[in-house]
């Protein structure tokens, strides 16, 4: 029996590292992890197309919570496989409760970075630059948005 179960495990370990394999020209098609800039977030990234991602982002600060939803386009940087830029639109709610402004406020968003795969880790890396325009009173251009991802491939 416990042979059965280690062959077993053997198998689907086989089929999960071809099929990571066979993503190898993107690099990847989902991944979780954290994003750091002036407080911490939780990233989720998800390949639609070869090009085309969605990102969600939900960052914590010291003034509050921001969430984001981002449409990234992905090009090849240079002949490095898995080192790719990209930009793309997005739109946030920014929920905060400070010095600066109590309440819901709603943005838009663009982002501009470059993004690293490494080749035999399950791992994800990127840096970005996230600029935003943010909706209500005393509100306006943000552009120190952005922030450094690691990400878990899977």
């Amino acid at each position: 029996m416990k042979s059965k179960i280690i062959l077993l495990f053997v198998l689907v370990f086989g089929i999960i590292m071809n099929s990571r394999a066979q993503n190898s020209d993107r690099g990847y098609t989902n991944a979780i992890g954290i994003k750091v800039w002036d407080g911490i977030g939780a990233t989720y990234k998800y390949f639609l197309t070869e090009k085309g991602a969605i990102e969600v982002i939900a960052f914590f600060s010291n003034k509050g919570i921001r969430t984001t939803g981002l449409y990234e386009f992905h090009f090849p940087l240079g002949a490095e496989p898995g080192l790719r830029w990209f930009i793309g639109p997005g739109a946030h709610l920014g929920f905060y409760n400070n010095t600066q402004g109590n309440g819901v406020f709603p943005g838009i968003d663009g982002i501009l970075g470059v993004e690293y795969s490494f080749p035999n880790l399950p791992l994800n890396a990127s840096i970005d630059w996230q600029p935003a325009v943010e909706f209500g009173n005393d509100r306006g251009f943000y552009g120190s948005w952005g922030g450094l991802a690691v990400r878990y491939i899977f």
